[in-house]
């Protein structure tokens, strides 16, 4: 997309409501709800602010799950403009190790599965910095990157990383087969949460895909989101919470079948799905089918096993807020580590504040300066422990415990402990 149409998308966004709610299932268009979950209305998960605009009140979101009856498919129905979400995005996956070594394999796990081939075109939809792109071009694959947030695709493009601004849709698909190809894949990372018409996005799927191409998606898993209490994955930028079932029957709707899926560890539990056109020359292997029934013995077909999620989420609550009234009444002085968009919806609904938490460390240069959204926490980098000296460390992408606290051992041997907020508390 040109930036000339970002421009054109912008200012229709300025003349569109800010929120809306939706009334039909984004992938069944069923019209019957059960809401399971309401959490504390928050911000946009990402709208860290400079401390010229402290004193301007951001405007909050409702935070409401609701399943569908038709399809059983989990989901936010309230809609923020995604311009306000994602144009001026602060997120980029290039700063966590974690992240660079995750998306590596993914890449080679997709180039030896499916052969891609020296020069195949890969597609990646909300392409960020281009750190997944970056390890499908080491095998000398031909990469196109998508994205809305307008200043980090251009920081993509100028490494090296062709990506072109805009939100991905047919016309996109059109013009990319016109100018380089049908792709022999497509990749969709913590991106096919974040999209309002689902829809849309399988069939610009389907007019980018080579015949024997494959779609991959990875999104945070509904199952591991309940099993584990992982409210916090829930926030404006997420409007899905996909369980397998209601996506293998939303393919097949839209020309394509969900032949293989598979459980990873990353964001504290997701799935990886690949998907073809209907017809395609790859088997199911079984997987899909596996996991749908095992959806379906967990009960995450019916809404009634959801509407339990809200005490266990009051109960680590309780903990936590009681741990940090006892740790604060000793003295003792707490500050965050890493500012993911989850910390938003975790710092709100457990009311903890600048007054609970006096600071957090974050290791990207585009939010260090800057304030957590609505409660204006301030995000410095990690210089600020030895300057600072906390005495407790909450490390709010928990998701990401263990390499935090190993790169943190110098605070750790001054004394310092840390507090892990989900799936329990716990104290290291």
């Amino acid at each position: 997309m040109s930036s000339g149409s970002s421009s054109s998308s912008r200012a229709e966004a300025a003349a569109a409501p800010v929120c809306r709610r939706r009334d039909d299932c984004r992938l069944c268009g069923g019209r019957a709800w059960t809401r399971v979950l309401t959490l504390t209305p928050t911000p946009p998960a990402n709208a860290f602010v400079p401390r010229a605009a402290l004193d301007r009140a951001q405007p909050t979101f409702p935070l409401e799950v609701w399943f569908c009856d038709a399809c059983g498919h989990v989901q936010l129905r309230d809609v923020v403009d995604p311009v306000l979400l994602f144009a001026d995005y602060p997120y980029v996956s290039g700063t966590s190790p974690v992240f660079v070594r995750h998306f590596a394999d993914y890449a080679a796990a997709m180039v030896g599965r499916f052969g891609l081939a020296p020069g195949d075109l890969v597609v990646d939809v909300g392409s960020n910095d281009g750190t997944l792109l970056a390890a499908f071009k080491n095998y000398g694959l031909a990469v196109l990157g998508i994205d809305p947030a307008a200043k980090i695709a251009a920081a993509a493009t100028a490494a090296g990383i062709e990506t072109w601004p805009g939100f991905f849709a047919t016309a996109i698909a059109q013009r990319i087969v016109r100018e380089r190809g049908a792709a022999r894949a497509i990749t969709a990372n913590n991106v096919f949460a974040h999209i309002d018409d689902l829809g849309g996005i399988a069939d610009a799927v389907r007019t980018l895909l080579a015949p024997d191409g494959v779609f991959a998606f990875e999104v945070s898993y509904l199952r591991d989101v309940y099993e584990q209490t992982l409210f916090d994955t829930i926030y404006h930028e997420h409007l899905a919470y996909h369980s397998v079932a209601p996506l293998t029957r939303f393919f097949a709707r839209h020309g394509l079948a969900l032949f293989a899926v598979e459980r990873n560890p990353s964001h504290g539990g997701s799935v990886r799905g690949y998907v073809q056109r209907r017809g395609g020359p790859r088997a199911a292997d079984g997987s899909v089918d596996a996991l749908v029934a095992d959806e379906r013995k967990l009960g995450l077909d019916r809404a009634k096993t959801l509407l339990g999620f809200a005490a266990r989420i009051d109960a680590i609550g309780r903990d936590l807020k009681a741990l940090i009234a006892e740790l604060k009444g000793e003295g003792k002085r707490l500050a965050g580590y890493a500012a993911p968009a989850k910390a938003t919806t975790l710092m709100y609904h457990f009311g903890l504040g600048p007054a609970e938490i006096e600071f957090i460390v974050d290791d990207s240069p585009l939010k260090q300066g800057l304030y957590s959204p609505g409660l204006h926490v301030p995000v410095v980098p990690a210089a600020a422990l030895a300057e600072r000296r906390p005495d407790y460390l909450v490390i709010l992408a928990w998701n990401f415990a263990a390499p935090i606290i190993a790169k943190c051992q110098a605070f750790a041997e001054a004394g310092g402990r840390f507090i892990v907020p989900l799936p329990t508390v716990r104290v290291v």
